[in-house]
């Protein structure tokens, strides 16, 4: 009886780790496309408009995703879990209805976004910029604003309904959309194309959005006024995760403004966003698999403290592993990456991006502990950890670039997110009485160690030492990566009887 038991449970592990590997794997590699496009046409932009251009968009960008999280009252977020539940069971008048709850507010919210929009130009261009009447642009970009609220709904349901091959493909779509559309903008225009640019892109993603959406639910307004009311506890559940949001993008948007003001140069806004775009935006995307599979996983079994650990521990190890193979080779190549996917002048952020990397180690820990306070339900808690560490964030931001100028930011970066494991993890500790597993410590350890080291050979002068002993330090992390997940998974073995069953059908 006990051999059968540990056969079952050696099972159960093996079948775990294999279902995080592969869905980790499924979204990371959606999202792996979209960085190569993106790094495309990142490059052309740079080209074309340089650092000066890059900050320029990047503050009007920041500014608009504000005001849509600040007025969209987090449908995009809370109606998942609504229409989630009515998928579930099955009943289809419920569910059109719901949907048509979900698209009356959608409507609402764009009309409310548009509005502030508008009528807060003048303190946007004021507080945002130290120079110039900036008025008009941000009226112009209200249309944004308002697509934003819109595709936000509609991409909510799809979540909802568990259309995730549309919605893998509407971000496919979506960024080669954006390639297609900035780059003849811009070479036109150059900096005067980039509110066009930011308007026409809300409007594809929105098109294409919709396309799948009322494909799926065909758009039914009529006497939506009335069932406004119905949709009061969707909004309710998202206006701890509006403030969290608000909190973060302003705190973006603090950020870029106080390099702008401070420095008096955009170009340094645009060395920053550029350095933030490549580690914390691009790396990031690697942990997209945490909102599409992990989340529900670990909703399903909150109300259980040693099912959420096993859970969480389980998806840090996979996260670790897949990931820091990934920025080891990210932190040796930045010098050689950045001329060839921006250009050379933006050169000078190559020490912030090395030392922000880090920040994403720390993710690859942290994020799976703070799903814990969304699985289970404490919205509160949640928007207090969140608003804690964008002041730190913030704070050390400012701090970092008046003793070290931009290689300081990288630093702040780093270093907030080491406060926000500790500070999610101490939370977590004492609330829900999660245990970090020894194996996510060693895991950890391991790559961290392995990574620290191949950023100390970065400052090394001698060319052949630099690549020699960095390229063998990251073959080394991909080495331990792919044998610790070779054990642990059987995911290999079904690959191999696969491509076994073909040859043999093809003999």
């Amino acid at each position: 009886m006990r051999s059968i038991y540990r056969k079952n449970m050696k099972q159960e592990t093996t079948d775990s780790y294999s279902h995080v590997l592969k869905y980790t794997g499924v979204f990371g590699g959606v999202q792996g496309l979209n960085i190569v496009v993106s790094l495309v046409r990142n490059k052309l932009v740079a080209v074309l408009l340089g650092p000066n251009g890059m900050g320029l968009a990047s503050l009007f960008n920041t500014t608009v995703n504000f005001i849509s999280q600040a007025t969209n009252f987090g449908i995009s977020f809370s109606a998942v879990k609504h229409v989630s539940e009515l998928f579930e069971g099955g009943d289809e008048a419920a569910i059109s209805h719901f949907i048509k709850v979900v698209r009356a507010w959608s409507l609402l919210t764009a009309l409310l976004g548009m509005l502030v929009c508008i009528v807060a130009g003048p303190l946007l261009s004021n507080y945002t910029f130290a120079w110039g009447d900036h008025t008009l642009h941000f009226i112009l970009l209200s249309p944004a604003v308002g697509l934003l609220a819109i595709t936000g709904g509609e991409t909510a349901i799809l979540k909802g309904a568990r259309q995730l091959r549309s919605l893998a493909v509407i971000q496919i779509f979506t960024v080669l959309a954006a390639l297609v559309i900035s780059v003849p903008v811009y070479y036109f225009f150059n900096q005067t194309g980039i509110v066009p640019v930011i308007v026409l892109m809300a409007l594809t993603s929105m098109l294409l959005t919709i396309r799948h959406s009322y494909r799926l639910y065909p758009l039914c307004l009529g006497g939506s006024g009335r069932i406004l009311g119905e949709g009061m506890e969707m909004v309710k559940l998202g206006v701890a995760f509006v403030v969290a949001g608000v909190m973060g993008s302003g705190a973006e948007m603090l950020i870029r403004s106080y390099l702008n003001v401070s420095s008096g140069d955009l170009d340094v806004v645009g060395l920053y966003n550029a350095g933030f775009m490549l580690t914390v935006t691009y790396a990031g995307m690697v942990f997209s698999a945490m909102e599409t599979d992990f989340f529900p996983r670990l909703s399903s079994v909150n109300s259980d403290v040693t099912a959420t650990n096993i859970t969480v521990n389980r998806q840090i190890e996979v996260s670790l592993l897949i990931v820091s193979p990934m920025l080891a080779m990210l932190i040796v190549s930045l010098p050689l990456l950045i001329p060839i996917l921006f250009s050379p002048a933006f050169l000078p952020m190559v020490g912030m991006a090395q030392v922000a990397v880090f920040s994403m180690y720390i993710k690859a820990v942290s994020l799976p502990v703070s799903y814990i306070t969304l699985a289970k339900g404490d919205s509160v808690g949640f928007m207090v950890l969140e608003g804690v560490y964008d002041v730190v964030l913030v704070l050390l931001i400012i701090f970092g670039y008046s003793r070290w100028g931009l290689f300081g930011t990288g630093v702040a970066l780093s270093l907030s997110y080491l406060f926000d494991i500790l500070l999610v993890g101490a939370y977590a500790y004492l609330r829900f009485h999660y245990r970090v597993s020894i194996q996510v410590l060693h895991y950890a350890a391991i790559q961290f160690a392995l990574g620290l080291a191949v950023y100390i050979v970065t400052l090394i002068d001698n060319v052949f030492i630099y690549w020699t002993l960095g390229t063998l330090l990251c073959l080394v992390s991909l080495l331990i990566s792919v044998y610790i997940l070779h054990q642990k998974t059987s995911l290999w073995a079904s690959l191999t009887n696969k491509l076994k069953n073909r040859f043999r059908r093809h003999a």
